[in-house]
């Protein structure tokens, strides 16, 4: 079983950046797509953007143009490593977020989303 661990949360003031990491150790050959989730207080959660093995990125509306998803080594490494760099942050970009990981098959871009991580906190704030 895969167990995403995420790191680099916190507090920023709009119009900053943050990167976001999440080491992915047990990937298996079934564990074809990566993502970054978020959701906000009281808001449903949403993909923000999703990388699979074929290098295949996409990214939500509200997150394209500002934020970067990446990996550091392909998805057969034993400890695989997510990044997202967000940049010109806006106030509604706060939220958890969340590194999921899983197989072909599901709602997101043709993934789906079988293990997740226990989030990072962003709050973009004056």
């Amino acid at each position: 079983q895969v167990h995403p661990v995420e790191s680099g949360g916190g507090e920023v003031q709009p119009g900053g950046s943050l990167t976001l990491s999440c080491v992915i150790p047990g990937a298996t050959e079934t564990t074809n797509c990566l993502a970054w989730f978020r959701q906000a207080s009281g808001k449903e959660r949403e993909a923000v953007a999703v990388i699979d093995s074929d290098g295949r990125i996409s990214y939500t509306d509200s997150a394209k143009g500002r934020f970067t998803i990446s990996l550091d080594s392909g998805l057969d490494s034993a400890k695989a490593t997510l990044h997202l760099q967000m940049n010109s942050l806006k106030p509604e970009d706060t939220a958890m977020y969340y590194c999921a990981a899983g197989p072909y098959g599901g709602p997101w871009d043709g993934c789906d989303f079988s293990d997740w991580g226990q989030g990072t906190q962003v709050t973009v704030s004056s």
